[in-house]
């Protein structure tokens, strides 16, 4: 295995930085947390500007380069998606596409018809296509397969009964990628159907809250009596495990979390160099150096792993064992970076952006926060040590 990026990786990496110190602000520092958890904001481009932003992008075709020519990609090796991830997610910068370029669009290219490909990869590749993901609700969340919401058959329709929390973006999504149960009597993974629908289909209500971060994120959609036509289903029916664990693969193979700690970890090291506490600079004391030596080890690690996965992309290999433990290792280290962070910064570490004594503009602190779901979304540490011991060391359940 040759973690090596080719010559033309690494000119296309000068490019992308070229348009970074182009189009941020020239005083961005990059507020993304995104790499500890999920659902904080992507730093400070809001409104108009973070539209604009992210068409810059969809111009040049970045967010979904490695798709195939024929859904609106362009074909390109998954090392050049890797270095322009990684690149975007070490500065803070918006324009990921959300999870409709980074795991329900390939999801929908693995089990989605034709009909599917062509309807919604070339929208989601243009940026004008956004989805929300309708997987967790109150009962099922890191027992996926609990899920209770109701697709019956009727006549050539399928009507969609029950309850979605902590869906993201779904007041803003334009479809919903939604797990629902459509066989009640065999083992409780096997009667699963996946389906795509507009959110604004009559008996839908989105209702969002704010996270942790007190950003408005997550919703609870409501689902009652929704009628979709019988090609919402994806795929075949009761077959919509399979087609949420291709998706969660994606979803967790690590590129973005740790290139975005690569940066928390640097911009913690220059703080230490430039601080002074009881008339020495934070960077001599023993104890936090050892700390921050350890945390840069674990970084490379991370950074290997993700390594790792494209190199099993490229060779079409299974990613599954993989990307849980890239998911486990790089949400345990986020929190445990976000924690040693604020540490470091004492009582000064929990003061928010808009104190004019926050360190580093309130980096750490809303990563703190942030940080406590790091280790809950796209499925608990607690499900990939189980993922790792079934299915990667065939231990019995």
């Amino acid at each position: 295995m040759d973690f090596r990026l080719d010559h033309e990786d690494e000119v296309f990496r000068k490019e992308v930085r070229h348009f970074l110190d182009r189009e941020l602000p020239s005083d961005w520092l990059g507020m993304s947390v995104s790499w500890a958890g999920y659902g904080a904001s992507s730093g400070e481009l809001e409104g108009e500007a973070r539209s604009s932003f992210y068409k810059k992008l969809v111009e040049r075709g970045w967010p979904t380069m490695a798709w195939p020519k024929e859904y609106g990609g362009q074909g390109a090796s998954y090392t050049h998606q890797y270095v322009y991830n990684d690149e975007m997610s070490y500065r803070g910068a918006p324009g990921s596409g959300g999870m409709a370029v980074t795991h329900i669009g390939p999801a929908i290219m693995v089990h989605g018809s034709e009909e599917h490909k062509k309807k919604f990869l070339g929208g989601i590749s243009r940026g004008e296509i956004t989805f929300a993901q309708g997987f967790s609700e109150p009962g099922a969340g890191s027992d996926l397969a609990a899920v209770t919401t109701k697709a019956v058959r009727d006549g050539d329709d399928w009507v969609i009964n029950g309850q979605k929390t902590f869906t993201t973006g779904a007041h803003h999504a334009d479809y919903i990628w939604l797990l629902a149960r459509t066989n009640p009597n065999v083992p409780k993974h096997k009667g699963l159907s996946m389906f795509i629908f507009p959110m604004n289909t009559a008996g839908i209500t989105a209702r969002p809250y704010p996270n942790i971060c007190d950003i408005l994120s997550f919703n609870d959609v409501y689902l009652d009596n929704v009628r979709v036509p019988k090609d919402a289903l994806v795929g075949e029916e009761n077959q919509g495990w399979y087609q949420a664990m291709t998706g969660l693969d994606f979803e967790r193979s690590g590129v973005a979390r740790f290139a975005g700690c690569r940066r928390a970890l640097e911009l913690l090291v220059r703080y230490m160099k430039e601080t002074r506490w009881n008339g020495s600079y934070l960077s001599e004391d023993p104890r936090h150096r050892d700390q921050l030596a350890e945390l840069a080890v674990e970084v490379e690690i991370g950074r290997l792993m993700a390594l790792r996965i494209i190199w099993m992309q490229t060779n079409r290999m299974p990613v599954s064992n993989a990307s849980s433990v890239s998911k486990l290792f790089g949400s345990e280290l986020a929190q445990r970076l976000s924690r040693i962070g604020g540490d470091i910064m004492g009582p000064f570490g929990t003061l928010r952006k808009d104190s004019k004594w926050a360190p580093l503009r309130g980096f750490f602190e809303i990563a703190y926060r942030n940080s406590v779901s790091a280790t809950l979304g796209a499925g608990t540490s607690e499900v990939q040590r189980n993922i790792l011991a079934q299915r990667g060391l065939g231990l019995p359940r």
